[in-house]
């Protein structure tokens, strides 16, 4: 069996290679050791320094690549049956959904990483939405929350605007 350091060096090669993320539960299998040794191992590689970022779908490591375009935070309110419409509006405007954030009364703000960039991302963000019975983070503040989008120029920004109004999303206070 592979020691720990060893075992992080190899997790942040694969992560630097990869297109896709990579699941907990994947590098597990790969090493014989539980998920939560893995998910240790992302704790400590992260406190080095190493730019891990949690998905969803699994950990990728944050690039320049994944950091190119513009950055904007919007804010939205919606109920849970508008989510996906949320997201594909976003989606198919050109916009990649990196997060989503809440003010919650107790821990102040929290934040849920997405990085949903296709159609096919979004699928599988609500067919694990409601296979697990989890509740929305937009749940906890009667639907309003942000989402920090990425996107190629301020045309596509002003289209994700101006769909999301015409849906009754945009959170206009």
């Amino acid at each position: 069996m592979i020691d720990g350091e060893a075992r992080r060096k190899e997790i942040l090669h694969t992560l630097a290679n990869e297109e896709k993320p990579v699941s907990a539960s994947k590098f597990a299998s790969r090493f014989q050791v539980s998920r939560q040794i893995i998910v240790g191992d992302i704790a400590l590689l992260r406190a080095s320094g190493a730019a891990i970022i949690a998905t969803a779908r699994g950990y990728v490591l944050e690039t320049n690549e994944t950091q190119n375009g513009l950055v904007s935070k919007i804010a939205v309110q919606h109920g849970r049956e508008q989510t996906e419409e949320e997201l594909r509006l976003i989606v198919e405007a050109g916009g990649e959904v990196l997060d989503v954030i809440v003010e919650h009364p107790l821990y102040g703000e929290l934040t849920g990483m997405l990085h949903i960039q296709t159609t096919q991302e979004i699928e599988l963000f609500m067919k694990r939405y409601k296979k697990s019975n989890a509740t929305l983070l937009s749940e906890l503040t009667d639907g309003i929350h942000l989402h920090t989008i990425r996107y190629p120029d301020t045309n596509v920004l002003r289209t994700i605007k101006q769909q999301l109004i015409k849906a009754g999303i945009l959170y206009e206070g």
